[in-house]
């Protein structure tokens, strides 16, 4: 339970599992620091949208149907397989996409250590980003409820 006035509930951490980041600066190096043993995973979404902001709207849907296949493959090998097969067919109109792929690989691909029904779970941080939004919402009306 929260205290008034208490802003964080990650006192007495001594590890955490798996973390999901949206690949901003600094963030591998600060999770590392504290827990050198998480495993980190890349928000999917977040390379999604990053892949897809310089594509012609005429060739999206093709594009973002090919690195699907590279996300939703059944594991790692797979996967690897299909982001050749993309690169194939999209490095000449768009060789950044595959060649950040693989620069982020490492932390994109951790969640293909787990279970396939897990895998949705890991791979984005969109669901910690809506129930964060829930909190902020229920302590905003709190606060001016409590006025």
């Amino acid at each position: 339970m929260l205290r008034k006035n208490q802003t964080s509930i990650s006192q007495d951490i001594e590890d955490i599992f798996i973390a999901c980041t949206d690949n901003l600066t600094g963030f591998f190096a600060a999770i590392e620091a504290v827990y050198p043993k998480t495993e980190i995973q890349n928000c999917i979404i977040h390379q999604l949208r990053n892949s897809s902001k310089y594509v012609s709207y005429k060739n999206l849907k093709a594009l973002m149907a090919d690195l699907k296949a590279v996300y939703a493959a059944v594991d790692e090998p797979a996967a690897l397989d299909a982001l050749d097969t993309f690169a194939e067919h999209w490095d000449k109109k768009y060789p950044k996409i595959s060649q950040s792929w693989r620069d982020n690989w490492a932390n994109l691909s951790t969640y293909f250590k787990f279970p396939q029904a897990l895998r949705r779970l890991i791979y984005t941080t969109n669901t910690i980003e809506g129930f964060n939004r829930y909190l902020r919402k229920v302590t905003n009306e709190i606060r001016v409820s409590d006025r």
